[in-house]
């Protein structure tokens, strides 16, 4: 059965799926959906009402994955490509704030031998996360370049870079595909 077949048939006096509303309905909820506030305190927190409802939008938005209300930023397909793209693949960069505390631990410490140590393998993990930015920054290139012929890619590997160098699970928006997959 297809989705098709699932779906209800419409009914032909209202093709957009609810009936059109009588004039006087309409007029009525215009009216009493504007409200002109009656002084500058009463405008500015209508103002803040506003405001926290779309960023309230935006943060659903954000955890759900719904590209009609995401931040700019984070809109249009070469963005959710990237996302995907980056999503789909492990990334040393990801592990740099846990390993960053390890060693910052290990750097604490009241031992010469550890502390060294600590030093060595972090600049030893910095040269693994900026050789792993520049092989993924070359993939996302290739790969945009590819998908999107004519498209406008601009910032596009540098937003996928910044995403890598998020957990996994502190990602937003949520990543929408599992390792391995393809985007």
């Amino acid at each position: 059965m297809t989705k098709e077949d699932e779906k209800p048939p419409r009914d032909p006096q209202a093709p957009k799926g609810r009936p059109t509303p009588k004039r006087s309905e309409a007029e009525a909820n215009r009216k009493t959906r504007v409200t002109v506030p009656k002084d500058r305190k009463e405008a500015a927190r209508q103002a803040r009402e506003r405001m926290r409802a779309e960023r309230e939008k935006q943060r659903t938005a954000l955890l759900e994955g719904d590209e009609r209300a995401l931040p700019p930023r984070d809109k249009g397909p070469v963005k959710r490509y990237v996302r995907d793209f980056i999503d789909s693949r492990w990334a040393a960069a990801e592990f740099f704030l846990p390993y960053a505390v390890v060693v910052l631990v290990l750097s604490i410490t009241k031992v010469n031998y550890l502390q060294l140590l600590s030093t060595l393998l972090f600049m030893v993990f910095f040269v693994v996360v900026i050789l792993d930015f520049v092989r993924i920054g070359l993939q996302l290139r290739k790969s945009l370049a590819q998908r999107f012929p004519n498209g406008d890619t601009r910032g596009a590997v540098m937003y996928g870079l910044m995403r890598t160098l998020q957990m996994r699970r502190l990602r937003l928006p949520k990543p929408m595909v599992k390792r391995g997959e393809r985007p």
